[in-house]
């Protein structure tokens, strides 16, 4: 295959990004007609359709493909830029994907001193079972995931372990348990009382229902507050049960807005950090120092002191087909997980 235009590679990024000619038009400073023409150029090519014009348009699979390389090359021109004293500030983006617990907790103290420094981060935030997905289509750089096991092409740290309690206000335990934190909530009551979901993905409550009292696929009075800061708000002000993580409501448990539930029973997550691995570190002889080690370097230096670096004792098995699709064996029967 012929050198690949990297003018036409930043038009499809910018297709990506923004989900029309228009958008990408805008993000690039040119004219549609020309992300057009650089668009049919690569297809051309590479002798493949990578853009499905629809409304919003998508990638297909070789586009995705192609996504990957213009995403590590922008990566790559930035790093190059930077060490030639050059500023593409403006310009360069590193796009990551977190979950939304990660990011209301630990991965904004951790990003900090970056961002200062002048780093420009894109944060993604999806389920962390949903993440790898992001960067197995060239969405993004680097991921917070659950998924234990790298992509070709990608390297894995492990990041620790992110500890889920029950908890609901004291006017909760008062109006809706009879005042009796220790055993208002039990196996004849749960299926009665609300509990609040952060969305349609999450289920960390019916697994720590399933945990707390031995019950399969339980079903749940549901509340969905579709935001980690609210979600733990509306459990302070009493509208549900919430399983959060013991990291965000330990203040609010220690000023007794929050009451831990069953507190010998916690649902556990082990986080890892996927990324891409960039210019010559697919050799094995990276400099160290790139941007986007950096940031990830950052990220497991922020969640080994947050969350602690121990794996989650009996962690639920996961593996990968070759296609990428997450596939979910049987868990033992003393594993959660959490899927905020």
């Amino acid at each position: 295959m012929k050198e690949l235009d990297p003018a036409a590679l930043d038009c499809l990024a910018a297709l990506a990004d923004g989900g029309s000619f228009e958008r990408a038009a805008q993000r690039l400073a040119i004219t549609q007609s020309a992300v057009s023409q650089r668009l049919r150029g690569l297809e051309s090519q590479v002798g493949q359709l990578l853009v499905v014009r629809a409304r919003p348009l998508r990638l297909t699979e070789p586009g995705k493909v192609l996504l990957r390389f213009a995403r590590q090359l922008q990566a790559m021109r930035a790093d190059v830029a930077r060490e030639l004293g050059e500023s593409l500030r403006a310009q360069t983006r590193l796009p990551i994907a977190v979950n939304a617990d990660s990011l209301a907790t630990w991965v904004l103290p951790a990003l900090d001193a970056l961002v200062q420094d002048g780093v420009s981060l894109e944060l993604i935030v999806d389920d962390q079972d949903f993440t790898h997905e992001w960067l197995r289509q060239g969405q993004v750089l680097g991921c917070v995931s659950t998924v234990p096991r790298a992509l070709r092409g990608c390297r894995i740290t492990p990041l620790g372990v992110m500890r889920y309690v029950a908890v609901a206000s004291p006017a909760f335990v008062a109006r809706e348990m009879g005042g009796d934190a220790e055993g208002g909530l039990h196996r004849g009551n749960f299926s009665q009382l609300p509990f609040l979901v952060f969305n349609r993905k999450d289920d960390t409550q019916t697994q720590w229902v399933a945990k707390a009292f031995g019950v399969r696929s339980p079903r749940l009075v549901e509340r969905f507050v579709p935001s980690s800061e609210a979600y733990a708000r509306a459990a302070m002000m009493g509208w549900g049960i919430g399983v959060l993580p013991e990291l965000q409501v330990r203040d609010a448990i220690e000023r007794g807005e929050l009451i831990v539930l069953h507190p010998e029973v916690a649902v556990e997550v082990a986080l890892h950090w996927h990324q891409w691995k960039l210019g010559d570190e697919l050799s094995g002889s990276a400099p160290r120092g790139a941007r986007l080690d950096e940031v990830g370097d950052a990220l497991v230096r922020g969640a080994h002191a947050a969350l602690g670096s121990q794996a989650a004792p009996g962690r639920r098995a996961r593996t990968q087909e070759p296609a990428g699709r997450v596939v979910r064996r049987s868990p033992r029967p003393a594993v959660a997980r959490p899927s905020r």
